[in-house]
């Protein structure tokens, strides 16, 4: 009976469902806007609104967090300023994720009194005392906040030897660089900009518009060297970051693109070509984009590059590139191959038609559905208040974009019963997890002086998941593993994930690993083992079992034995 009157229910909602393109029955990907219900409820400041100049427009990050350690993220929110007042802002939000898609501001108790306009943040253990902290990138100097355990930060970034250079960072990456098992710092900067000047505004088809990157000086980037005692020392020049001019920097992912074994550094300039600094070892970098076929898209064109999202579209192991660009563009999405070289396959995909009306910012790759393959998550919102689809083809606010893998090609989600997916909003950042404990991956998106968004994840199977999280406690500098490369396999079936550095726009991805295996288990032996293999990042392999609709925390063997610890999922 119960099967009846559940197959009467599901008949019932494909019945009812809308017509969707290439699609025959209910959209597999079904979220909620639970923002009312999350206890998140603040506005991001980024300025006034409407606009009038380029700081104002790139809105601020998300820092995803385990600060307690208790196996759940927590959410940092780093906020903004106005022009009047830069370094007086209403004040970055710390809230302890408490369960069940809840959160609880404890920003009061935690220490936190930082107030400067601040765009992207990172994550991660620096001092190597198993707490993670937060890097915030800000216009002027930059901070450190350490994590004192108890729910409690300090602010150590004069004594750990940061915040010397006042420039407009925005976005940070913790990965250790040279090898020596601590967790170095990468930071992109953006344009000279004094809020207190107002910046004349510039022409665009016709209209006065918000002036900038182009005709502004760029700043070059930063790199930090852990040195081990909590402290960091400037490596810009020695690295050879700064061998190639400075760039508009907006973002940046670390993880090894070039197939050495060795983290390389992506950078995601706004208005011109894209770095790619191939680790040479020993802290040195060599700028190869044009030669890796990912500084620009096919057509050679430079592109206003905001987002990074990373994943493995033709499940070949190795990882593949989307950038997230200006609107009158496409997104692109660069496709690694065996000799080191990228090809841009955009088109292939289907993902540039419809990304040209949208102006894009974080992105990222995720099985939202588990069926085996990643789907992809775009916000997007443009930068001209005065934007309209009469004046210049695209909209100000503007609904997300998320597309469902559909055979070799990627299908924009269409349901007009989903609010959030058909919401216009200024959107800018986003940063995607299991927040409430149940197996698929929820997201958290900040806008532009828009409501923080709390979007749950509404898959219900219980067993068509494997999430994996690293422990190297022989190297507590980086504990977490950054760096690694993880394989899953399903009765010969693979699919690949990189733990990295740097994040979908301004933020930071979560340490830890989700594949959704839901196709994989239909299609072979339903006792079939889920065995993972890890590369860690020293190169070292091990090989485990674990068990699926689990968090299994896999532990680096000190030899040839691999321990491991289960967390069931939380209730």
């Amino acid at each position: 009976m119960l099967l009846v009157a559940c197959l009467s229910i599901w008949i019932a909602q494909v019945s009812s469902a809308p017509v969707l393109d290439h699609v025959q029955e209910r959209p597999s990907i079904q979220m909620e806007d639970v923002t009312a219900a999350s206890g998140i409820n603040f506005v991001t400041t980024s300025g006034a609104s409407p606009s009038t100049q380029i700081i104002e427009v790139k809105g601020g990050g998300i820092a995803i967090i385990d600060m307690d350690n208790d196996g759940d993220f927590d959410l940092f929110f780093p906020n903004g300023a106005l022009l009047g007042q830069p370094s007086q802002g209403p004040g970055a939000r710390l809230y302890e994720n408490v369960g069940r898609m809840r959160f609880r501001d404890v920003t009061a108790a935690s220490g936190i009194n930082h107030h400067a306009w601040s765009f992207g943040c990172a994550v991660g253990d620096y001092d190597a005392d198993g707490l993670d902290d937060i890097y915030i990138a800000c216009a002027g100097p930059d901070r450190l906040l350490r994590n004192l355990g108890g729910g409690r930060f300090a602010d150590v970034t004069e004594a750990a030897g940061l915040g010397h250079e006042s420039m407009w960072g925005t976005s940070a990456a913790f990965a250790d660089l040279d090898g020596d098992n601590d967790l170095d710092l990468y930071v992109t900067n953006y344009v000279e900009c004094d809020p207190a000047t107002p910046i004349p505004p510039a022409h665009f088809r016709g209209m006065e518009v918000i002036n900038g990157p182009r005709g502004l000086r760029a700043q070059p980037d930063l790199l930090y060297e852990n040195l081990g005692n909590g402290t960091f020392e400037d490596r810009s020049e020695t690295s050879g970051i700064r061998i190639p001019p400075a760039s508009y920097g907006l973002n940046v992912a670390v993880l090894d693109l070039t197939q050495d074994g060795l983290p390389d550094i992506y950078v995601g300039n706004d208005s011109r070509s894209n770095f790619l600094f191939k680790n040479l070892g020993h802290l040195r970098f060599e700028e190869v984009g044009v030669r890796t076929g990912t500084a620009t898209n096919i057509e050679g064109a430079e592109q206003a590059t905001m987002g990074i999202a990373i994943g493995d579209v033709n499940a070949d192991g190795h990882p593949d590139l989307l950038t997230t660009n200006f609107s009158d563009d496409t997104n692109t999405l660069f496709v690694s191959r065996n000799d080191g070289f990228f090809d841009d396959r955009t088109s292939q995909y289907g993902i540039g038609m419809p990304s040209r009306t949208l102006c894009g910012w974080a992105a990222a790759f995720l099985d939202l559905d588990h069926d085996g393959d990643e789907d992809l998550f775009i916000v997007n919102g443009h930068v001209y208040p005065q934007a309209t689809r009469a004046s210049m083809n695209s909209d100000y606010a503007q609904p997300p974009l998320v597309m469902t893998r559909d055979g070799e090609r990627f299908v924009t989600l269409k349901d007009s019963s989903q609010g959030w997916l058909n919401n216009p909003r200024r959107d800018r950042s986003a940063v995607f997890a299991d927040f409430d404990g149940d197996g698929d991956e929820d997201a958290i998106v900040t806008g532009v002086n828009e409501p923080v968004q709390v979007l749950e994840n509404k898959h219900d199977c219980k067993d068509d998941w494997v999430i994996i999280a690293l422990d190297d406690p022989a190297h507590k500098g980086n504990r977490h593993a950054v760096g690694s490369r993880i394989e899953l396999s399903v009765g010969g079936r693979k699919q690949t994930r990189w733990i990295i550095g740097g994040g979908p726009f301004q933020s930071n991805t979560p340490l830890e690993a989700h594949f959704g295996i839901g196709s994989l288990s239909k299609a072979t032996d339903p006792a079939a083992p889920v065995v993972i293999a890890v590369t860690w990042p020293d190169g070292a392999q091990s090989t485990s079992t674990v068990a699926r609709g689990m968090r299994t925390v896999l532990v680096k063997p000190a030899k040839d034995s691999l321990q491991e610890k289960a967390l069931a999922p939380a209730k």
